[in-house]
């Protein structure tokens, strides 16, 4: 397990003499618990401060009065006792010059001395110049599958007899899976909700992990997370790209990894705009369980030199560490506008954040599958597009006579209307040239006829409406045709 591994670095770096850990977790009693076992290990000592408790050695409180953080400090330096001191939320004194200056003397002291250590325990990285090159920096992560598992188990076997669990050991894996990116905490409180709630444990309450990921997402304020409504079902026509994703689904499993499959990266959905991409999307979503993210590369943008590549890797952060999930960037050629050069204007700023995007999608280890959507495909920078970026690259066009008959059907059904009831396919034909957005349109147009009218809806609301609209195939015609021109070859049929 990754907390194992990260016991045995900070070992090796306080039997290297280095004199201070920098311990970055919002995960306090998890960080505390490690702590407890390495000093055990080492028989050593182990002390907390905070100052509201003061000094803490082995739970019993041995100073209260030593409160301040300049007499932790001389304690420290001056006595005799040797062991671990945690200093709990310290980073908050780290913008006093005193209290780092008191710091660095206190290092220079324990340089030298083989017994003592110094962690500093926060949920925030704030690492003053002058001691950033004596601070180990160790960021805690969540739990990976097999901590989680280790919960699971836990909590599993203190409820014994008293809740159903209706998961086999495939069932617990998955579980495990979705549980990833978050606090250990967290996962407690998820799994009692889930079992209170109604007495069992199935792979039904996976949406309460999508839903407490979701609200992780939020807080970030620069995603949006997007509830798991729509399905596959939902999407008329792109029955290759429909049976694409249903197979990658099994590519997140351990199954797979043990097969030697690597974790599916992404997919990018080019073509004609509204034809279902952004529908695709949200769909993936619902098929696979995962909580579906939205970046708007636009909103990352800003005036401050700095702060938008900063915004674009806390935004990836925030993304992997709610992993697994579906990260969708909808019409990203937007957002790398200016990414292929010849565009001083931003000062750079879309190449760098452009070459900040390529990196993460070609290095990722986190399943994130990215999602992205494009309009213009001109406009897409050649390096986005070469292999081993995305899984794959599909060319959505409009739809062919029988999608566009199963469109109009979905979006009757959607809307309470029993499809068999119309003359479908005779509509279909009629409607060559138009979008998934113009079909719908279309059925909206004929429902508010009808409403105005105060009857129920007919074929001949429909045929109306049909005959009114211009389609996307005819205001747009020279520019589909130049997307088609550059699909060829280039990507696969959607449909």
């Amino acid at each position: 397990m990754i907390l194992d591994q990260i016991q045995q670095d900070i070992e090796t770096f306080v039997r290297a003499k280095y004199p201070l850990v920098y311990l970055v977790t919002h995960e306090e009693q998890r960080a505390r618990d490690l702590l407890g076992s390495l000093a055990q290990k080492m028989e050593m000592p182990l002390y907390f401060w905070s100052c509201t408790r003061g000094l803490i050695c082995n739970r019993l409180v041995k100073d209260p009065q030593m409160t301040k953080p300049e007499a932790i400090l001389d304690y420290i330096q001056t006595t005799a006792e040797g062991g671990f001191f945690v200093l709990l939320d310290f980073h908050a004194y780290l913008d006093n010059p005193r209290i780092v200056r008191g710091l660095r003397d206190t290092m220079n002291v324990l340089s030298a001395t083989s017994n003592k250590s110094i962690f500093v325990l926060s949920p925030k990285k704030t690492v003053p110049t002058e001691c950033e090159k004596q601070f180990i920096l160790v960021e805690l992560p969540t739990p990976d599958v097999g901590e989680i598992r280790l919960i699971l188990q836990r909590s599993l076997q203190a409820v014994k007899g008293r809740v159903k669990v209706e998961l086999d050991e495939e069932g617990q894996q998955q579980l495990a899976e979705a549980f990833r990116g978050l606090p250990s905490m967290e996962i407690e409180n998820v799994l009692s909700r889930m079992m209170v709630r109604d007495g069992r444990l199935n792979t039904q309450d996976l949406k309460d992990v999508i839903f407490e990921k979701g609200r992780i997402i939020s807080a970030s304020g620069l995603l949006q997370f997007f509830p798991s409504q729509e399905s596959l079902d939902t999407v008329g026509g792109l029955d290759r790209l429909k049976t694409w994703l249903r197979r990658k689904q099994a590519g997140f499993s351990q199954r797979a990894r043990d097969f030697g499959l690597d974790m599916p990266k992404g997919v990018l959905l080019v073509g004609v705009p509204g034809c279902g991409k952004s529908l695709t999307a949200k769909a993936v979503s619902s098929l696979w369980q995962m909580p579906l993210i939205r970046m708007d590369i636009g909103q990352l943008f800003s005036s401050f030199i700095g702060s938008s590549e900063e915004n674009l890797r806390k935004a990836i952060q925030t993304a992997e560490a709610i992993a697994p999930c579906v990260f969708w960037v909808d019409e990203i050629e937007k957002g790398l506008a200016g990414a292929q050069g010849g565009d001083s204007s931003d000062g750079g700023l879309a190449r760098r954040m452009f070459a900040t995007l390529l990196t993460w999608m070609q290095e990722k280890k986190q399943p994130v599958f990215l999602v992205a959507t494009a309009n213009d495909v001109s406009r897409l920078p050649p390096e986005f597009l070469r292999k081993g970026r995305f899984d794959e690259i599909f060319y959505v066009d409009l739809p062919r006579l029988e999608e566009r008959a199963e469109i109009l059907g979905i979006h009757l059904a959607k809307r309470r209307r029993d499809p068999a009831r119309f003359d479908l396919a005779a509509l279909a034909a009629r409607t060559e040239g138009f979008c998934g957005a113009d079909l719908e349109s279309v059925v909206m147009e004929g429902l508010d006829t009808a409403f105005w009218e105060n009857r129920d809806l007919t074929q001949s609301d429909l045929d109306a409406a049909a005959a009114a609209c211009v389609p996307l195939g005819a205001t747009m015609a020279e520019r589909i045709t130049e997307i088609r021109q550059w699909a060829e070859g280039r990507a696969r049929p959607a449909s």
